[in-house]
């Protein structure tokens, strides 16, 4: 059976990614999972235990998922009742609240009673998965929950205040002028001052 699926989705590539890789939630969203446990996480990888439990259908399987956050993660199973089982998630950011999902699944069922009694089910499930992870995504933002950049913005150190911008420069004094001594009337007059007099014989 292949599963192929692409939706635009109001949400950004970092909240559905986070969503599809919590694994561990998926029983508090997807009915047909009742349990979900995972065995190892790191930055590279996430590799969990899936009960699936639905119309009197249950198994187990375990899927190893390569992952590049916020972008891409594959989907490998490490053992399960499956002959092939493989996927892959490609998310492509839009704008800040938006982005493509390109969903792939490829999977056969390993035995012939498995698939004619697993089958119908499964088929359904794979069918309305992006369809529940965009609506849990809704259910999220309605409740008013942090998204992963909402907690970046918390714990980021707060950025130095910008400096006060200096004050204007006030404008340039005028050049001093030459300053030119009033004259004296009582000043004496010098020898070489030129003196007319009218003195009596």
């Amino acid at each position: 059976m292949d599963v192929r699926k692409t939706v635009l989705v109001g949400h950004s590539a970092e909240r559905m990614f986070d969503l599809i890789e919590s694994c561990e939630h998926y029983p508090d969203f997807l009915p047909w999972c009742s349990g979900a446990t995972v065995v190892s996480r790191d930055d590279g990888a996430v590799v969990a235990d899936i009960t699936v439990n639905y119309h009197g259908v249950r198994f187990e399987f375990r899927t190893r998922n390569p992952k590049r956050r916020p972008t891409w993660m594959a989907i490998y199973l490490e053992r399960g009742p499956f002959r092939r089982f493989e996927g892959v998630w490609d998310l492509t950011p839009l704008a800040a609240d938006g982005c493509r999902i390109d969903f792939a699944l490829h999977y056969d069922f390993e035995s012939t009673a498995m698939a004619k009694l697993a089958r119908p089910v499964f088929d359904r499930i794979t069918n309305t998965l992006v369809d529940r992870f965009v609506a849990r995504a809704d259910q999220v933002r309605a409740r008013g929950e942090p998204t992963t950049a909402d907690v970046a913005a918390l714990v980021r150190p707060p950025q130095p205040d910008a400096a006060p911008a200096a004050p204007p420069t006030p404008p340039a004094a005028p050049p001093d002028l030459p300053m030119r001594a009033n004259p004296d009337p009582q000043a004496r007059a010098t020898p070489t001052d030129t003196v007319n007099r009218s003195d009596p014989p």
